[in-house]
């Protein structure tokens, strides 16, 4: 195998190795893809102006999330699913991430429960919530993760309905995967990833099957799935939430000052700038273009993170540099899993730090807290 440098060399070795229908999952957007596209477009757009004759000998790249020291401002998104696109998935996303210091997310819509990364882990981890209809499976949920002693609480709150994404519908995407001639070639032709399946504690949902009346197998999974994202949550429902889970609150899907001034009245203690990945509305504008107006409307009232196109190190200082805390993402370290699993998942953050440091070096900077504006030729 060549060398792997760059996060693209992981995209194409992940293509290879799992089966279609889990790379369209994650390399896709909804309906035209116009704002998927645009995320990783409006980043590219960003010129860094390169410094010469600083003293950069000395550079420091640790920062904090939520107070919680990390070892560069980058935290993994809640990717669903995370376990079918290698065995155990969301245990060595978790573990790579204690690693290497930096926080893992862990998605309602696991393979992986929250118990199961939580006896094969050693560091908390923060868990992402999606409200459902039925609240008391939405408590029990919250419960369940300060049981396993989760540090954080991330609300998703763009997800009350369910963009169409074509290439899913095409693909029969399922969970598992349903045994038709098609996905039977599929997962022939991929023989790396269906040993590392057959190895692999669960193929299912593993937070909902057994925490749900009446839901013991995936067909009665599946109905109930389709079912339950509510349509009705407000900012009224993030008051019992917060109580219910009593820790700190992180609300992702934010896209205007208006809510992000919403999110701050509501008690969130950090709020990620997203649209999902381009998942959900499209037609909406690429997340850095509206970061710095939100950063503007809150100061440093709460923590503002980002996601959406950020692809590399220099996504990262682009990010920084037009304000954002931290940066979290997903689709890269989903791509070093698919390819090599857990050493994929160091790789990607391994090749991320180091183009986020020899960027920021280029740019005369020696600290991400002294990343600014300043670093580039064009802000938005």
């Amino acid at each position: 195998m060549t060398a792997v440098t760059s996060i693209d060399d992981l995209k194409r070795l992940y293509q290879q190795r799992v089966p279609r229908m889990f790379f369209d999952y994650t390399e896709s957007g909804s309906w035209t893809e116009q704002t998927f596209q645009a995320n990783e477009r409006h980043l590219q757009g960003l010129k860094f102006k390169q410094r010469v004759l600083v003293d950069i000998s000395d550079r420091d790249l640790a920062s904090a999330m939520l107070g919680q020291p990390v070892t560069m401002p980058v935290a993994l998104s809640p990717v669903g699913m995370t376990g079918l696109q290698h065995g155990d998935g969301e245990i060595k996303a978790a573990r790579a991430a204690a690693q290497f210091g930096v926080p893992y997310a862990l998605s309602t819509m696991s393979i992986c429960s929250i118990e199961d990364v939580a006896s094969k882990t050693s560091k908390p981890f923060w868990f992402q919530l999606y409200v459902m209809r039925d609240r008391g499976f939405v408590k029990a949920l919250i419960e369940r993760a300060k049981a396993a002693q989760c540090s954080a609480l991330i609300l998703t709150a763009d997800l009350q309905i369910l963009g169409q994404r074509h290439k899913d519908i095409k693909n029969g995407l399922s969970t598992p995967p349903k045994p038709t001639i098609k996905n039977l070639l599929s997962t022939l032709g991929h023989p790396r990833w269906a040993l590392s399946m057959l190895s692999a504690n669960r193929r299912y949902f593993g937070n909902i099957v057994g925490h749900v009346s009446g839901v013991s197998d995936t067909s009665s999974l599946s109905e109930w799935t389709a079912k339950q994202f509510d349509p009705a949550l407000t900012w009224n429902d993030v008051a019992w939430i917060k109580e219910a889970w009593d820790g700190p609150l992180i609300i992702k899907g934010i896209m205007t000052p208006e809510d992000a001034r919403l999110a701050l009245e509501s008690g969130a203690d950090a709020i990620v700038v997203s649209n999902h990945g381009g998942r959900q509305l499209d037609g909406a504008p690429a997340t850095v273009e509206v970061l710095p107006e939100i950063k503007d409307s809150l100061g440093n009232e709460l923590e503002v993170w980002i996601d959406g196109g950020i692809r590399s190190g220099q996504d990262v200082l682009r990010v920084l540099a037009l304000g954002a805390d931290a940066a979290m993402i997903g689709r890269p370290y989903i791509y070093g899993l698919g390819a090599l699993g857990e050493k994929g998942v160091i790789k990607a953050l391994e090749i991320i730090r180091a183009e986020l440091d020899l960027s920021m070096a280029f740019c005369g900077r020696t600290s991400v807290e002294a990343v600014d504006a300043s670093i580039l030729w064009h802000s938005m």
